[in-house]
């Protein structure tokens, strides 16, 4: 059976060797690995994929947890063939949900999406041309409360592990952000904070922008500081119109977006504070 341990503790001489030699020891057989200590917070990271036969999951991870504890370490054992149980959010913009649904459905994401919850009805007939339930869930004045009892509900009955707001265009309450800590991950452009508010398209061509870019985080209660998943950018120039630079920015949401569930899925981002280790592959 395949494997991937993830794990963080105060750096110390010896913690690799400790790692592999209690995989060593139950029959494990280390197929990639990766490390990094942080100078800064004197912290150490690892990721580690592995076989191992002759154990099952919960066994193994009681043993791991009696390892763990002369360390401190926190930790957490993956069945990497379990798609992770995701619930996507959206408002009116649908270039990143539609690109994760083909992802999905394709097997570029190893993701089991579970339901779409929106506050407008547009998408409705593209999740029933997937397959998946559509939760529509009207956000008004004074009725947040209510409405984000109604989606943690949603999300209580399919069991999600993950939420993406795929462009979902509502500010969470506090509480909710606290609910979803380290499973929600939300993406924007990446022109905040210089433009805020509508239109930030048009915003950033009156200004002459040369770089669009987008950035994919954890959701937390501070709006869009949440710590940094992935971002990317592509250059643009005086010859590029407002739809040229919305066109280009929806494709680069699209991408970040897609490459921080897959690592996050893959259990390949680590949290490190305010920030992100992250072991790509």
């Amino acid at each position: 059976m395949l494997y991937v341990l993830t794990l963080s503790c105060h750096d110390r001489r010896g913690l690799v060797h400790a790692v592999s030699g209690f995989l060593l020891e139950r029959g494990g057989n280390i197929e990639e690995a990766a490390q990094y200590n942080d100078p800064n917070t004197g912290l150490f990271f690892m990721r580690v994929q592995f076989s191992c036969e002759g154990i099952g999951f919960e066994a193994l991870q009681a043993q791991l947890d009696a390892f763990a504890l002369p360390f401190q370490m926190q930790w957490a054992l993956h069945d990497p063939a379990q798609p992770t149980r995701t619930v996507l959010f959206v408002s009116k913009e649908g270039h990143c949900l539609n690109d994760l649904l083909f992802r999905w459905k394709t097997a570029q994401l190893p993701i089991d999406v579970r339901a779409i919850v929106s506050n407008h009805r547009e998408f409705e007939a593209l999740a029933a041309s997937y397959g998946v339930p559509f939760h529509h869930i009207p956000v008004l004045a004074g009725n947040k409360p209510e409405a984000e009892a109604r989606q943690l509900d949603v999300l209580r009955a399919q069991r999600a592990e993950l939420v993406v707001l795929a462009r979902y265009m509502q500010i969470l309450s506090n509480d909710f952000c606290q609910q979803l800590c380290g499973r929600a991950i939300n993406i924007h452009h990446s022109f905040l904070p210089s433009f805020k508010g509508a239109k930030p398209y048009h915003q950033a061509h009156d200004r002459g922008v040369k770089l669009i870019g987008a950035t994919a985080h954890y959701v937390t209660a501070d709006l869009d500081e949440g710590p940094i998943i992935e971002q990317d950018v592509v250059r643009v120039d005086h010859s590029h119109t407002v739809a040229d630079l919305t066109s280009l920015g929806r494709d680069t949401e699209s991408h970040v977006l897609a490459r921080a569930v897959r690592w996050h899925c893959e259990h390949r981002v680590l949290r490190n504070g305010h920030k992100t280790v992250i072991f790509r592959s």
